[in-house]
């Protein structure tokens, strides 16, 4: 039987393409990020992985019509809207995605977030740095609402995490019968009543997928209707908040803070204001990039066992409602 011909959009000589060996007994693996060179190898291209996550990247619109074999496509990352175009959301074409590799970490990141502004970290490292014994008083995570907006794997794992330290849930989803009878939540909202839910809660979870129905879903409108002292958490898509709308909530005080691991802009601009901002922790985008065991390589273990569901017929796993962005 001959060898499945994949076509891997990576940076050749990244150390997590060594968990490719695995297969390699039943699968001709072609590794390049040259678009010249990616065009040329797809064409006979049965199975496409594409990786947007780290060196450079393919646009992968061109390569497209070159690929007259491909039936199946992964993603190592859980986001795609950088891999979706019209011609691939119209297709029969399934894609699949590294959904929910990366939800613990991003979990943590969120509890850190928390944590951050109610035990008042930034004032602790400033006066040890001082020398100074500045005692003051913090506040509980206990009995905190949190609201998750896009209550897919992410916003899941955030709220089990929060919920373990005592935190009441609240969530927001397009269907909100999917959650009927979770454990987690306290409560569910259809998106129409996303004004209602953020009124109400403490902490503001953003873990949505970036599409044209979630782009700036948090701007003015939703700040202004937040309690003064919520927190804003983003472990999603940057552009799911709007960002000047934001820095505006933040100066003018009408919401306490906010720690955000992703933004509209990245790197983010060293003359963007949040830098400054003694209420905003900031992560470069980098909490899911995790050692021991390696980020790269958990989203590599995925797309194998995902390939060997391919090799033996079986239903693949993670598979991306194109039409809807993830």
């Amino acid at each position: 039987m001959p060898k499945l011909n994949v076509l891997v959009i990576f940076q050749p000589d990244n150390y997590s393409l060594r968990i490719l060996d695995a297969v390699k007994d039943v699968a001709d693996f072609h590794i390049s990020n040259q678009e010249d060179e990616v065009e040329k190898l797809a064409a006979d291209a049965e199975v496409i992985l594409y990786s947007g996550l780290t060196g450079k990247s393919v646009n992968f619109s061109k390569i497209w019509p070159h690929a007259h074999k491909v039936r199946w496509i992964h993603s190592l990352s859980a986001g795609v809207e950088k891999l979706l175009f019209p011609a691939l959301i119209e297709s029969d074409i399934p894609v699949t995605n590294a959904r929910g590799v990366f939800k613990r970490s991003l979990a943590e990141f969120a509890v850190l977030g928390m944590l951050y502004h109610y035990k008042r970290v930034r004032r602790l490292v400033e006066s040890q740095q001082a020398h100074k014994w500045d005692d003051f008083s913090t506040r509980f995570v206990r009995d905190r609402i949190m609201g998750v907006v896009g209550y897919g794997e992410i916003g899941r794992e955030c709220a089990i995490l929060a919920k373990g330290m005592g935190a009441r849930i609240h969530a927001v989803r397009r269907n909100p019968e999917r959650s009927k009878n979770d454990e987690v939540l306290d409560r569910i909202f259809p998106t129409d009543e996303l004004g209602t839910m953020l009124a109400g809660v403490d902490v503001v979870l953003a873990a949505a997928p970036l599409t044209p129905e979630t782009h700036h879903m948090l701007s003015d409108v939703q700040f202004a209707v937040m309690k003064q002292d919520a927190i804003v958490i983003n472990v999603g898509r940057g552009p799911v908040i709007d960002e000047e709308a934001l820095i505006r909530a933040l100066q003018q005080k009408r919401i306490g803070g906010a720690a955000l691991d992703v933004f509209e802009e990245e790197p983010l601009p060293p003359s963007s204001p949040l830098w400054d901002m003694e209420n905003v922790l900031i992560s470069p985008h980098c909490t899911d990039r995790t050692v021991d065991p390696d980020w790269l390589e958990l989203s590599m273990q995925l797309f194998v066992a995902n390939l060997q569901r391919y090799i033996a017929g079986e239903p693949l796993a993670n598979i991306v409602d194109k039409k809807a962005g993830y």
